[in-house]
């Protein structure tokens, strides 16, 4: 089998997903697609069956929060070739009320990925088998990784051994605020120093 490069794949994409596709770049040996919501199906689907191609792995799903542009949300799909040796990554950028499609059916492995963005950003994808969160708690409220988010809370969760559940509660601090002195070490602290001066005063 000849090998096949970066450069190869990218002119394939750019001849056969001419349509389908925004722009293509190659940057730090990897070859980016960049497409929107609506044809991502047909794209990734090329991708994996092309007999050329072989992206037949899901390696992870990215997303990325820019809150003050139009098209908010972006999300990066990167792929392998364990035949060609080679990576890929599919691009969309979208409006915060849109809804994505699955790739449940084409790439089992989305399904836990998916539910992770959805998780952490509130992204919705349709027709996922079990969209629901993953990696917060069951009554989580927010987004976590959305800029908008804080970056400390109001509330903590424990279990409650008296109500034998999870709860929510206010968070309460367990110790005053400490007052550091910042004195230098070679000095010695404020309270070393006021010992040493009431010994001396002794000794005279």
């Amino acid at each position: 089998m000849e090998p096949i490069f970066l450069k190869d794949i990218e002119k394939i994409v750019n001849s056969e997903l001419t349509s389908k596709i925004k722009k293509t770049s190659i940057l730090f040996d990897e070859l980016l697609i960049e497409t929107d919501e609506n044809e991502l199906l047909n794209v990734i689907q090329f991708l994996k069956s092309n007999n050329k191609l072989k992206f037949r792995q899901l390696i992870d799903i990215a997303g990325v929060d820019y809150p003050e542009d139009e098209k908010r949300f972006k999300l990066i799909y990167l792929l392998l070739s364990h035949e060609n040796n080679l990576r890929l990554k599919v691009q969309i950028n979208f409006e915060v009320a849109k809804k994505i499609p699955t790739l449940t059916k084409i790439f089992p492995s989305a399904n836990w990925m998916e539910r992770e963005v959805f998780d952490m950003y509130g992204i919705v994808f349709i027709d996922h088998p079990d969209l629901r969160r993953i990696l917060t708690d069951y009554n989580f409220e927010g987004f976590p990784l959305r800029k908008d988010f804080p970056l400390t809370g109001f509330n903590e969760v424990r279990y409650s051994e008296k109500e034998k559940k999870v709860i929510y509660e206010p968070v309460k601090l367990e110790q005053n605020y400490r007052n550091f002195d910042f004195e230098s070490p070679w000095e010695g602290t404020k309270y070393i120093k006021e010992i040493k001066e009431n010994n001396n005063d002794k000794e005279k």
